[in-house]
């Protein structure tokens, strides 16, 4: 023991664990895995679309224990904190968020990992049975979700041929609402793409909409995407 202490002297070195103790490391990291690993299930379980990713719920977790070990260091240091921050904002992420729901659970698990880490255990607790019952009931009703009313349509036509009133007919038909987007050449420039935004009529059915727009273009590609506003296209 003498000899740590003089070894301390000699390098200068400050023992600082006495601001926090070793229950209170194990209790922190463990209780913030719990939580952060309910979290991650929760998202898992909530998620829409197709840009799940196993790695993005593994960083959630990692997220939340490594806040938790942040805030013990922290503790109530001011100095310390401005040096943590310091040293925190020269990493930069490059991998762009999707969706903003993910920007969300990435706070959520921050948060919990700071009620850990500063010793608020029952406000961790409380907090993500709270918002996690408030996030399951947004899944459950679809909250703030809007019918989908239009698609974005796609068609294929041979260089030259006169589009401007084409399917004039066909629209007016099928649809209650035609916009025409964008004109693009493809392959190319052996085809010419149209972008159309429409909205069909109620009762119509798609594939004899889509084979009367075949008729018109040669038979070439037409797509339909329905739902594409809430797909991560």
């Amino acid at each position: 023991m003498e000899t740590l202490q003089q070894l301390q002297e000699f390098f200068q070195v400050q023992d600082l664990t006495g601001t926090f103790s070793m229950a209170d490391v194990a209790i922190g990291l463990v209780l913030s895995f719990v939580l952060s690993a309910l979290i991650g299930l929760l998202y898992k379980k909530t998620h829409k679309g197709t840009s799940y990713t196993q790695s993005y719920v593994c960083t959630l977790v990692i997220t939340c224990m490594v806040v938790t070990i942040i805030m013990l260091i922290v503790g109530s240091n001011i100095a310390r904190a401005f040096t943590l921050v310091g040293a925190l904002s020269i990493i930069r992420f490059r991998n762009a968020i999707k969706e903003t729901r993910d920007v969300g659970f990435i706070f959520f698990t921050m948060a919990i990992g700071m009620a850990a880490g500063t010793k608020f255990y029952l406000l961790a607790i409380i907090a993500t049975a709270v918002i996690s019952l408030v996030v399951l009931i947004m899944n459950r009703f679809n909250w703030y979700a809007r019918p989908v009313s239009s698609q974005v349509l796609k068609i294929q036509l041979k260089n030259g041929v006169d589009f401007e009133k084409l399917f004039d007919g066909a629209f007016v038909k099928y649809t209650a609402m035609s916009d025409l987007i964008s004109v693009d050449s493809i392959r190319a420039d052996s085809l010419t793409e149209l972008v159309y935004n429409v909205q069909l009529k109620k009762k119509v059915n798609k594939q004899e909409f889509i084979a009367a727009i075949k008729k018109l273009n040669d038979n070439l590609a037409v797509n339909l995407l329905t739902g594409y506003n809430a797909v991560d296209l």
